[in-house]
């Protein structure tokens, strides 16, 4: 059943025009018709089954049919600080992310990213960034959508985090394995270098903020593919602990 987020707070039993970018998504581009079954919910938890009413070339109507509290978060939050990676990776990184849970990603412009992003190109960027993540939400059935932080920098970003929490860092020259560690009853927050890796001052700094470094496993991926194994792994081994 199509799924559509809508950024508007939802209630049941509840008639309300579309937001124009649903509605075109719906009506032009999957060709949805008046009485076609819709599902909607708006990033505050749980979903809304629904109708369409009135459907036009640019505005929809919609009728919310009930409540479902369903969700498809992970047992634990973990939040991908990921450095800025080359040409669109970071598109596939954002995308796979939601996908496999992640609760909030920061891009990070680390020394060695080869992409330098500032100003409006930088804003503009975490907007197609944040459309991506809803996208992402919507196809893979989640209720909620991630947050795209502000790009920032590794120093900036270090100092703006709460205390506490599980901080991690991900590095080939790690003897403690990720898929190891105790499922978490705090926040995590995993960093992932870019291509090139982090710099020696950028990794002083995560151990001078308590930041652990982990191990993926015995082979060195790519940094597209880091933070999605990693997701991958604690949601195989932390999810199952947390469901015995």
């Amino acid at each position: 059943m199509p799924r559509f987020y809508v950024d508007l707070p939802l209630a049941p039993k509840e008639t309300f025009d579309l937001p124009a970018g649903v509605a075109h998504h719906a009506v032009s581009v999957l060709r949805l018709r008046q009485g076609d079954a819709v599902t909607l919910f708006d990033g505050r938890g749980g979903e809304y089954p629904a109708r369409l009413l009135d459907c036009s070339v640019k505005s929809a109507r919609a009728e919310t049919l009930g409540f479902d509290a369903r969700e498809a978060e992970l047992p634990f939050r973990v939040t991908i600080a990921q450095g800025l990676p080359a040409a669109d990776k970071m598109d596939w990184v954002v995308e796979k992310a939601v996908e496999l849970g992640a609760a909030a990603l920061q891009p990070l412009a680390t020394t060695r990213s080869v992409v330098r992003l500032a100003g409006e190109r930088a804003t503009r960027r975490r907007g197609h960034w944040q459309a991506i993540a809803q996208a992402a939400a919507e196809q893979c059935g989640r209720n909620r959508v991630p947050p795209i932080h502000e790009l920032a920098t590794l120093e900036v970003w270090l100092a703006s985090l709460p205390r506490g929490g599980v901080r991690l860092w991900a590095s080939p020259r790690a003897s403690q394995f990720l898929s190891a560690l105790a499922a978490p009853e705090a926040p995590v927050h995993l960093v992932i270098g870019p291509e090139a890796g982090l710099s020696d001052a950028e990794e002083a700094a995560l151990r001078a903020a308590a930041f652990q470094a982990v191990s993926l496993g015995d082979r060195i991926l790519r940094t597209e593919t880091a933070a999605l194994a990693a997701l991958a792994m604690l949601s195989a081994v932390w999810g199952a602990a947390a469901q015995s």
